[in-house]
């Protein structure tokens, strides 16, 4: 792997995690020390991360990772609607049935694996992330798949702001397993209905969570 995509994946992953959270600087030098590469490979690191919208510019400050806000949740989500319902009804007509049994079968287990603690939880969401890449391996469509990608690659973000509601966790794992029962099944109209069903619910507790968050670093 190029030092370039090994910087990008151990950034990708922070900001995701939240370990970078937003607003966080990422300064050229601390950076390359801290992730044992030089500044030329980082610098191409961070320019894909902009290029990405998960860091920006700020005046005085060099790069920082970006916030999201509440309109910016709704917007995704409006968008993950139009896509994902699409991309659900397609990986039921085209998807590998087997691949998507096993999947079932896992989320099946999901309540148990969620009562494994953090690492569990980070196992639930390499779950979903498996799920993402099965959907969009049955699509048969470089733009939609390409636009589902960047799409994730935000939503992986506000995904993790219910991580530590573990009835929320429980819930979405109950909607996923329909969603991945009926692309196993071939039923295009129940898999694009359950996703439906299901980021509606995504939304609501996000927004929540969103709320929550900010409450508790006003108090703070």
């Amino acid at each position: 792997m190029r030092a370039s995509d090994k910087a990008y994946q151990m950034l990708l992953t922070e900001i995701v995690d939240g370990i970078l959270a937003p607003g966080t600087v990422l300064g050229e030098v601390e950076q390359s020390e801290r992730l044992g590469v030089s500044r030329t490979p980082l610098r191409e690191a961070l320019a894909q991360l902009r290029k990405d919208g998960l860091v920006e510019p700020q005046a005085g400050r060099g790069l920082i990772v970006t916030d999201f806000d509440e309109n910016e949740i709704i917007e995704l989500y409006e968008l993950r609607q139009a896509l994902e319902q699409q991309a659900a009804r397609i990986a039921a007509s085209r998807g590998k049935p087997e691949v998507f049994a096993v999947l079932a079968a896992e989320f099946r287990n999901a309540p148990e694996l969620l009562g494994q603690g953090e690492a569990g939880i980070r196992s639930y969401y390499n779950l979903n992330e498996r799920l993402d890449r099965a959907i969009e391996d049955s699509l048969s469509s470089g733009y939609l798949t390409a636009a589902l990608k960047s799409l994730h690659l935000h939503l992986a973000r506000i995904r993790r702001l219910a991580r530590h509601n573990p009835e929320r966790l429980l819930a979405a794992a109950r909607e996923t397993l329909v969603i991945v029962e009926a692309i196993e099944a071939g039923d295009a109209d129940l898999a694009a209905h359950a996703t439906h069903v299901h980021l509606y619910q995504s939304l609501q507790a996000s927004l929540a969570a969103l709320k929550t968050q900010s409450l508790d670093i006003r108090v703070a």
